[in-house]
């Protein structure tokens, strides 16, 4: 499976990015680790895609535990990109969806983590369920509300 994965940072009202490689991380922690030497103020955001099929932020903040929102947490199940970012317990295997219809999203995690950058938790999750957005469009919708839309696609470019 494939993945893009990016860093980005804002300082003075600027968003400045660069790719970010999971396989030299083992666990949150390291990530976590990893946005805070990007910038150790915060806001720090690893924005995550995987396959056309989810999408997960994770949110760092100075000292702050790291805030991390998974649009699907049955990603978990079958990614281990998925896996890294979001800890949980246990993850119940989805139920047999019926042939040729899209499973609808189970959203997990810090909803409201963008709300200070233009979208608020209700409309992230609306976003989510919406059918004909992928999870690139999702991020897409959410830079463009705070600013960092130009750089986030000059990455995936790249």
């Amino acid at each position: 499976m494939s993945y893009f994965a990016a860093a980005l940072t804002r300082s003075n009202g600027s968003w400045t990015g660069r790719e970010f490689d999971l396989d030299e991380h083992e666990d949150l922690e390291s990530v976590t680790d990893a946005l805070r030497d990007v910038d150790p103020e915060g806001p720090a955001l690893l924005l995550l895609e995987q396959d056309d099929e989810w999408f997960a932020v994770v949110r760092v903040d100075g000292d702050e535990d790291p805030r991390v929102f998974l649009s699907d947490r049955r990603a978990v199940e079958t990614s281990d990109v998925a896996a890294l970012v979001w800890v949980e317990e246990e993850v119940e295997p989805a139920e047999d969806e019926e042939e040729g219809t899209r499973p609808v999203a189970e959203p997990v995690g810090d909803a409201n983590l963008l709300a200070d950058l233009g979208t608020p938790e209700a409309d992230l999750l609306e976003l989510c369920a919406h059918e004909r957005l992928l999870p690139a469009d999702v991020l897409s919708a959410v830079g463009e509300k705070a600013g960092f839309v130009d750089v986030l696609d000059s990455l995936r470019e790249v």
